[in-house]
């Protein structure tokens, strides 16, 4: 008996005597439902709208496309009636006395569920149209007194979205006769305050966002729901979940960061679900065939590992023959790295431009010139900005961010054992960085996927053809308020372009440039604090990590152990410091630098403390020494304090050889800094009591041996070339 009516009186049932009409409950077919909306250019925004519509298989009629907007920038000005125009010329070819049309925006516009919820909610209402409503009165303050009161909700109308049938909303709009850059909302604001028309027209608004959800005046009131695999905006005043989410007037930011989640974008139970759509996948293309890019390479303050940024750019994934190179360099302390790169890669590339310091370039106008590059060649397909302090350890990170198919797309790299990273999750009211919910999770991969984010910088790719449509502008990176980066993306937003982020991948991470010290010959030696990770990877042994779990101690003599623990970068940089700071004491007996101005045994030697190493030494001995010592003598700590630590020199016709000595100190570190058989001939340590000897130093190894007392040694003859050893005396 479903959808006939009914009529009871007094507990008794009749039936009438008319037709039988159907029931106003009676669910309205999906078949009657249009969804309209005006899109005059297909932005990023109006391809999320459409992702979300066809998510939940709504059928969409879209108006105006190929039209020019001449509607006004209504985000700050009244404007909007082309909108009105252009849907009642399409509702005059529609025709249908229980056709229901949903009409929203679209560049800002999200659907949460389904046309099933949508349409049960609307006849609900009770109503043959129903407004969005907000919490705020535009455009006209003066029309507040007018608006009808309401016992609960939001009292004003919005006209980013409304639901009616199909006579209604012929009747709402018939009276259209503005132009097209008049204010559509203030149009039917007047028609809603008007009792009659009203009445006539049967409007309501939805008052506590059951159907449509405005942001703009209600962003405390609207949070994130995860439950059951699915995720909803919940409306925590009126504890509703609106069907429609819109991101009116200045929400842009915060309807982006919602589309990161809504419609089950991503979820806690999935993860991302629509990372891997729409992807550009490189793998069936031959190398001549891959897309141009142009790398923007930008160094525009004093940086650590600008040797190691060059030799990473070389083992990129990437055929060179489709790279062109643009470098700008800012710092004179940096050519020598830079030429050296050139001069023995550039040929590699399809193009180089190099923008030295002598060309007074400030880092705006390098960064537009780079862009501009990409720009005026038809041939380049992608830019890729990268500044000199990143650390990009994922040799396929081009061709991973290519494969995305996003506008700007960013690898997101972070610095280590903090939560700073190249993008902002959020944007404080006046444009800086704020933390956004989400931000926490997502540097620390507890949220991994694809994420519109408000703010990218550091690195990332941005596709040519975008330059050549959207971002014609020469100068995105100058502002009289905000840095080049700031700038750049406040230009990008204001046209409407997404920029994400991923963490689909450990891409790498981003040097510290703070306390970067110029006034050495090798100034990375002094990065052990500041950027440890990559003080390791370029001066401790590759096989260090492997000493225990793979015994690669070895004992030569008792109790004396020999393990890799410098690379060969590690102990040339040394030699060289110290020779460059080319203060060698003489050898003798008599001397001023250590407590109480003699020493017994006297070396060749500078000490760490006269290079103002001692601190780094220090750290050195506690983070690769003293956890071997602590394996090696068990029951022995050490926090690896020392009073001698320094380099020593051999030569044949300087100090060829130490007399036999104990060591002040509770055990000793000796580490080789170059090769016998290749920087000299001879050498050695022998160990006295127990006639034992080590020949046969392998450069950037360490011999760690007691001090006192048990190792009686002495130094072995050096017969040709120059010997260096490192040394360290721990826990005098």
């Amino acid at each position: 008996m479903a959808g006939l009516c009914f009529k009871v009186f007094l507990g008794i049932l009749f039936f009438a005597p008319v037709p039988l009409i159907k029931c106003e409950e009676e669910r309205i077919s999906k078949d009657k439902f249009l969804v309209v909306t005006v899109a005059t250019k297909e932005t990023d925004g109006f391809r999320r709208f459409l992702r979300s519509a066809k998510h939940f298989n709504y059928t969409v009629k879209v108006l105006g496309q190929g039209e020019t907007w001449k509607g006004g920038d209504y985000m700050s000005a009244p404007g909007g009636g082309q909108k009105v125009r252009l849907l009642k010329a399409a509702l005059e070819e529609m025709n249908g006395e229980d056709q229901v049309i949903l009409f929203i925006d679209s560049y800002d516009v999200i659907f949460a569920s389904g046309p099933r919820e949508l349409l049960k909610k609307f006849q609900q209402a009770k109503h043959r149209v129903v407004f969005s409503s907000e919490t705020l009165i535009w455009p006209d303050r003066h029309l507040e007194d007018k608006y009808p009161h309401v016992r609960e909700g939001n009292r004003f109308l919005g006209s980013g979205g409304f639901i009616g049938y199909l006579p209604n909303i012929k009747q709402l709009v018939a009276t259209w006769t503005g132009e097209d850059n008049e204010s559509d909302q203030l149009f039917f604001t007047k028609l809603y305050i008007d009792p009659a028309q009203r009445k006539s027209i049967n409007i309501t608004l939805d008052s506590k966002c059951r159907l449509f959800q405005n942001l703009h005046g209600a962003l405390d009131e609207v949070v994130l729901k995860f439950e059951n695999g699915r995720v909803r905006a919940r409306n925590v005043l009126y504890d509703t979940l609106p069907v429609i989410i819109h991101g009116n007037g200045p929400t842009k930011l915060q309807i982006n960061y919602m589309g990161n989640y809504i419609p089950n974008t991503w979820t806690f139970e999935t993860g991302c679900t629509v990372c891997e759509d729409d992807l550009r996948p490189l793998t069936a293309l031959k190398e001549s065939e891959y897309p141009l890019v142009v790398i923007g390479i930008f160094i525009q303050q004093p940086t650590p590992f600008v040797t190691v940024f060059f030799e990473r750019l070389l083992k990129l994934q990437y055929p060179k023959n489709r790279l062109q190179l643009f470098i700008y360099n800012q710092e004179v302390h940096h050519e020598d790295q830079v030429s050296s790169f050139l001069q023995d890669h550039g040929r590699l590339y399809r193009d180089v431009k190099f923008i030295g310091p002598e060309e007074d370039m400030d880092g705006p106008s390098s960064h537009n010139l780079a862009l501009d590059m990409c720009r005026q060649d038809e041939d380049c397909d992608y830019f890729f900005s990268l500044d000199i302090e990143v650390v990009l350890k994922n040799e396929n990170t081009l061709k991973i961010l290519i494969e995305q198919n996003l506008p700007i797309v960013a690898p997101m790299i972070t610095r280590v054992g903090r939560l700073w990273s190249n993008f902002w999750g959020a944007l404080s009211g006046d444009g800086y960085y704020a933390r956004s919910e989400d931000y926490v999770d997502i540097v620390q991969g507890r949220r991994v996927g694809v994420w519109n984010v408000p703010y990218v910088s550091s690195v990332y790719l941005v596709k040519g053809s975008l330059l050549r449509t959207e971002l014609t502008d020469y100068d995105l990176f100058t502002s009289q308020t905000l840095d080049p980066d700031m700038a750049y993306c406040h230009n990008i937003r204001s046209k409407g372009i997404f920029m994400y982020i991923t963490n689909m991948h450990i891409f790498g991470h981003i040097l510290s440039t703070e306390n970067y010290q110029m006034g050495r010959l090798h100034n990375d030696l002094w990065q052990i604090f500041e950027n440890p990770v990559d003080w390791e990877e370029r001066y401790i042994h590759e096989n260090y990590s492997r000493i225990m779990k793979d015994k690669l101690i070895e004992t030569p003599c008792p109790d004396v152990y020999w393990f890799p623990i410098f690379t060969d970068v590690a102990c040339d940089h040394f030699i060289e410091e110290m020779e460059h700071y080319g203060k060698w004491s003489g050898g003798a007996n008599v001397d001023h630098r250590i407590q109480g101005g003699y020493e017994n045994v006297p070396t060749i030697d500078i000490h760490m403390n006269q290079v103002n190493f001692e601190k780094e030494w220090q750290k050195f001995l506690v983070e690769y020494v003293a956890p071997i010592t602590e394996q090696m003598y068990p029951g022995y700590y050490t926090k690896a304090l020392f009073e001698l630590a320094f380099v020593v020199r051999y030569k044949p016709d300087e100090q060829p050889s130490l007399r036999p000595h104990h060591d002040a100190s509770t055990f000793t570190v000796n580490i080789a800094l170059n090769q016998v058989g290749t920087d000299y001939q001879g050498g050695g340590c022998r160990f006295l009591r127990y006639n034992c000897s080590v020949q046969a130093p392998r450069k950037g190894w360490a011999l760690l041996h007691p001090g006192r007392l048990t190792h009686y040694h002495e130094g072995l003859p050096t017969t040709a070339g120059v010997r260096y050893i490192a040394v360290s005396f721990v826990d005098p």
